[in-house]
């Protein structure tokens, strides 16, 4: 909590405690009358003098103003408790509501480790120097260094790795290079040593496009207004002209007639229309409502971070997916052993015993599939094959594991496999022992997500990957996705977004769920951007809206059902609380109504409002079917 709101919140507690002791200690009701504007000014000032402000620059008409006038009304006719409480009440909404919304986006771009601080150029002499990347010309040859990010976009001249792409395009499984293939700025090389030309310049680089996109994306995102301040624009200055009105206008015509005036009866009146046009019930519900369901969601480990994106929330149409740690869980397991020529688990031991010095996510798979103790003074002589996989002898026996390329170059014949994943071939002592299928593993709950989703309105459910075609549509047809897009760079991502979001109607939303850095500018553009809390990095819990903090896609269904529920409670309030006012407001200006039921329309229906939006709290009874 940041000192501003801990200064609320003391503020919540000494004028409760205040308003408490004054109520119960024996004193004249006069003096009580002034002690009431003590805790009245400790919690309720800063809100008097941002509607004097708004007063002073001739735009007097909102919730500030709106407050005042309800909170000083209350106090006049001697309700101080009521003007104190409502004030109270105000301000421990706004302070839940800045809490929810005082998450906000950091400097994302402080966040986005992917832009390189440096590169090596390798000058004409031969020799190497360490140079800003803006200074970079294209044609340069850069010289990437294992461990090191690749600089600048470009062509690989000499040299092969394999290059961890995780941070562009969200997928785990590093992509290998060699010599004509084109590399990316932001990614890591993960082996062996490259040289690369360059073919942009540093500012029009992937890594800064990408950043380019994530701090611009922002400014484009549609945010709903404030609900009560469009209803102040015009509520507020119409009921005071009507109470106006009421109070002169009838007593002036009386006169006029030589008719009686009766100014204390028609001012009587004005006050009682003014009383009842009090908005406490609609400035302390509605925003009571939104942190209500904000706190079901909550409960639920639904991190909303503010009311706006629960209003986009319940109109949201189209849903656009990451696939890799969002609808599956971003961690690569064996999923088969085909065309072996010995027992599957003989053939796994060899595979995890000649990868065990091997840090690669493939081999960190074939490891954990073994699930055994590995006994590496069985292994020797190992030997890793940049862009093919890895010799080594085990048992006295030659070993070879990786791609069909290492297959190939070894003259081995080999089985081609007709699974979707990562195909890692084994030959032992030069005759092929079979292959082993890693793949990555759909969530247990993204398929029942995807049906649920359908049945509650969406329109169209999407997948969005940088993954392969095969890998894509297989993962898209399990889950029966409406439509799959593959072979993407996050750019790519915000163009397909942006395309959805201009070919929608007015009143949908998009939204876009995702949950790594590559995923932050998509984040960012799209009507709600939610990511994965648990799994997910900490720039696309930045830059989204939403938090799933358990990483199950079936919470945006629970989401999309609280958020529903929430906008319908606030209609009802709203319908609600103006019915009641508009009918006390006519019976206050024929006569027919008193003090007390202006009263009434303003603190009871406020009651009754505030009781109807705790509802949303129950989320088991909004969740019984989810």
């Amino acid at each position: 909590m940041t000192k501003k709101k801990k200064k609320v919140f003391y503020r919540i507690i000494l004028s409760f405690i205040l308003m408490v002791i004054i109520s119960f200690i024996p004193l004249n009701e006069k003096i009580k009358f002034y002690l009431f504007f003590v805790p009245y000014f400790v919690i309720g000032y800063d809100i008097l003098l941002k509607a004097l402000n708004g007063i002073k620059n001739l735009k007097p008409f909102d919730e500030n103003f709106l407050m005042a006038v309800a909170t000083v009304g209350a106090i006049v006719l001697g309700e101080n408790i009521e003007g104190v409480a409502v004030m109270l009440f105000y301000q421990v909404g706004e302070l839940f509501q800045s809490i929810a919304v005082g998450k906000s986006r950091k400097n994302i771009s402080e966040l986005m480790n992917i832009r390189p601080d440096s590169a090596t150029i390798l000058m004409e002499d031969g020799t190497e120097k360490v140079v800003e990347p803006d200074s970079v010309k294209v044609g340069s040859i850069m010289i990437v260094r294992p461990g090191e990010k690749v600089a600048i976009d470009g062509i690989v001249i000499e040299g092969q790795t394999s290059l961890n792409m995780s941070a562009l395009t969200g997928e785990s499984i590093p992509r290998e290079v060699q010599e004509g293939d084109e590399v990316s700025s932001g990614c890591i090389n993960n082996s062996g040593l490259i040289k690369v030309k360059t073919t942009k310049e540093f500012g029009q680089s992937t890594a800064s496009r990408i950043l380019e996109l994530v701090e611009n994306a922002s400014s484009k995102k549609s945010k709903s207004e404030n609900f009560i301040s469009k209803f102040a624009r015009y509520y507020t200055p119409v009921v005071c002209f009507c109470a106006l009105v009421l109070s002169v206008v009838p007593p002036i015509v009386q006169q006029f007639f030589n008719m009686e005036s009766m100014w204390n009866d028609w001012i009587y009146r004005g006050l009682t229309f003014l009383v009842i046009s009090c908005p406490c019930a609609l400035v302390i519900s509605i925003p009571l409502t939104f942190f209500a369901g904000i706190g079901g969601a909550s409960s639920k480990g639904i991190l909303v971070k503010g009311s706006n994106y629960m209003e986009t929330l319940s109109k949201v149409k189209y849903i656009l997916f990451d696939k890799t740690g969002t609808i599956t869980k971003g961690v690569f397991e064996v999923s088969g052993i085909h065309h072996n020529k010995i027992e599957n688990e003989k053939l796994l031991e060899i595979a995890a015993i000649a990868e065990s010095f091997s840090t690669h996510p493939i081999s960190k798979s074939l490891i954990k599939a073994y699930g055994k103790e590995i006994d590496k003074t069985r292994v020797k002589d190992v030997r890793e094959i940049s862009g093919h996989g890895i010799f080594a002898i085990v048992d006295e026996k030659s070993v070879l594991i990786g791609n069909s390329k290492l297959m190939v170059k070894e003259n081995i014949q080999f089985a081609e496999c007709h699974s979707v994943g990562t195909i890692v071939h084994i030959a032992i002592d030069g005759k092929y022992a079979g292959h082993i299928v890693i793949a990555d593993v759909i969530k247990d709950d993204s398929k029942q997500a995807i049906d649920k989703l359908k049945k509650n309105g969406i329109k169209k459910n999407v997948m969005l990957t940088g993954d392969t075609e095969s890998v894509a549509k297989l993962v898209a047809k399990q889950l029966d996705f409406d439509d799959v897009f593959f072979n993407l760079l996050p750019q790519d991502k915000v163009s397909i977004v942006e395309d959805f979001i201009k070919n929608k109607a007015p009143s949908e939303k998009v939204a876009f769920v995702g949950d790594g850095i590559n995923d932050a500018p998509v984040l960012s553009r799209a009507d709600v951007g939610i990511s994965m809390g648990a799994l997910g990095s900490d720039v696309a819990i930045e830059a989204s809206d939403i938090v799933l903090m358990d990483d199950s896609p079936l919470k945006i269904v629970q989401g999309i059902k609280i958020a529903k529920r929430c906008i319908q409670i606030v209609y009802q309030n709203i319908f609600f609380a103006l019915f009641i006012k508009f009918v006390c407001l006519i019976l206050g200006a024929i006569g027919l109504s008193n003090m007390w039921t202006a009263i009434f329309a303003d603190v009871g229906v406020m009651i009754l409002c505030i009781l109807n939006s705790i509802r949303v709290l129950f989320v088991k009874k909004i969740l019984k079917n989810v």
